[in-house]
């Protein structure tokens, strides 16, 4: 009996040997299988938001920077073109683009949305890593070896095709959200353009305005002699002085507006409001003639939605090769009853029930709505370049009239009025409504120039730029 006793206390030491053996080479298997492929692992490591840091390398943004040059240099040289590049002497329409092309704000966060992409597409279609499985269990019956082991190691093996289409799709995607980031650069250069024109006419406003001040000046003083004198009603004189007051509050105004206009071009041009950089007003841009063509091929706009179709392509395509089943295949090993057993491991769905049905639908669906999208937006904007030609035509027409006709008349008009009050034969209320009438005339022109010139940069911007491609990657 004793003896048995110990026997028994002989095996199941024997069996928890066993055991600890078994479980120690199992687990230096799983952390030598992790250990191969966690070679290139990553940690992470804070980066915490540092606003001081950020606000001094803003403040210090400038037109003239190595970054902006660079910039001028590797567009020169893509172009083959020399661009006139230099914003000491002040910072034009053209080179202002350039600028914003570098630290546009909205532009920084565009770019690195594409760096998104770009990282999901050098990862893109990856096998899955292979999984691992272990079991232990004890008999609960009194047996001799009460110990079972189990364990195996699989890899899906990708049959349909699907890792492939992923990478294509990854890779679709990311000129997707190139094409987005180069719709960006050429919103943004028109935001600029049109804030330029708008604050160059108010300039050219303020311009006018300052003069028919400086000119009421010394009629207000002739007036005021003429009155002291009984020459004229006192009332008469009275509205030079109202009216010279009048236009020096628009005056006014027309200087805050102008301050603020210069802020939100600056904010365009990714400086602060305390940069050093002078603007070169202008109010006349390049006449385009429309090519349905080049809308097609150029357009930004077109060419993302273009590049989203392809994608929902590919989504359609990679939604049937989910259809397909995949093979996971690996290996396994036992141990029960004191007996080892090594066998395969093979698991593959049967796509009968379910095909992925849902998947495809949806995806099939969304192709329709992406064919739609870039199909609409194309009469769209054929729409919008037939109205902008006849709204061209009728500003042409308007501005010819004014060049020939009014702004003649008026000048004439207040120089026959001069000639005549010089020689006291006639009425001061004509040169004062004389006075008036050109100088509405003339600030009527620059309006009607900054329509025009609005206009052309519409066109220009529905037609795109001729290379459509982002022309900058900006971290």
């Amino acid at each position: 009996m004793k003896k048995n006793r110990q026997h028994k206390i002989g095996l199941d030491q024997i069996n928890k040997v066993t055991v600890v053996k078994t479980v120690k080479c199992f687990i230096a298997f799983c952390i030598m299988v992790p250990l191969v492929g966690c070679q290139g692992l990553q940690t992470f490591q804070k980066r915490p938001l540092d606003l001081s840091s950020h606000s001094n390398k803003w403040l210090d943004q400038a037109p003239d920077t190595d970054l902006v040059m660079d910039f001028v240099k590797r567009i020169e040289t893509r172009s083959g073109k020399s661009r006139t590049f230099n914003p000491s002497n002040g910072v034009s329409i053209s080179e202002a683009q350039m600028i914003a092309l570098v630290y546009n704000p909205d532009l920084r966060v565009a770019r690195l949305k594409a760096n998104v992409a770009a990282a999901t597409a050098k990862h893109a279609g990856l096998w899955d890593d292979p999984t691992v499985s272990f079991d232990v269990l004890r008999v609960t019956k009194s047996v001799p070896k009460p110990w079972i082991i189990g364990s195996s190691i699989s890899l899906t093996v990708p049959l349909s095709g699907r890792l492939r289409v992923e990478k294509s799709h990854a890779k679709a995607a990311l000129h997707a959200e190139l094409d987005r980031v180069a719709e960006e650069e050429w919103r943004v250069s028109n935001d600029l353009e049109k804030s330029w024109l708008a604050w160059s006419a108010l300039q050219s406003e303020l311009d006018q305005t300052v003069n028919i001040v400086s000119y009421l000046s010394s009629i207000v003083k002739s007036t005021k002699q003429l009155s002291e004198q009984g020459e004229i009603p006192a009332t008469e004189a009275n509205l030079f002085s109202i009216e010279q007051i009048s236009q020096k509050i628009e005056a006014d105004r027309l200087r805050g507006e102008l301050l603020a206009m210069e802020q939100e071009i600056r904010g365009l041009m990714g400086l602060s409001p305390n940069a050093p950089v002078k603007l070169i007003s202008t109010l006349n841009v390049s006449s385009w003639t429309p090519s349905n063509k080049r809308l097609a091929v150029n357009n930004p706009s077109l060419n993302r939605l273009r590049s989203e179709y392809k994608v929902a392509e590919y989504d359609l395509l990679l939604e049937i090769k989910k259809q397909y089943p995949d093979l996971e295949i690996g290996g396994q090993g036992e141990r029960d009853q004191g007996q080892s057993s090594i066998g395969f491991l093979g698991v593959i769905p049967i796509p009968s029930l379910n095909a992925n049905r849902g998947g495809i639908a949806k995806a099939r669906a969304n192709r329709q709505v992406a064919q739609a999208s870039f199909e609409t937006e194309y009469q769209r904007y054929v729409g919008k370049i037939a109205a902008l030609m006849a709204r061209k035509s009728a500003l042409a027409s308007q501005s010819a009239s004014m060049k020939e006709t009014l702004i003649p008349m008026v000048d004439r008009q207040l120089s026959d009025t001069k000639k005549l009050i010089a020689l006291g034969e006639s009425d001061s209320l004509v040169l004062l409504e004389s006075l008036v009438k050109s100088h509405e005339a003339k600030l009527k022109a620059i309006d009607i120039q900054l329509k025009k010139s609005q206009v052309e940069s519409d066109i220009r911007f529905l037609l795109g730029p001729t290379n459509h491609k982002s022309v900058i990657t900006h971290k």
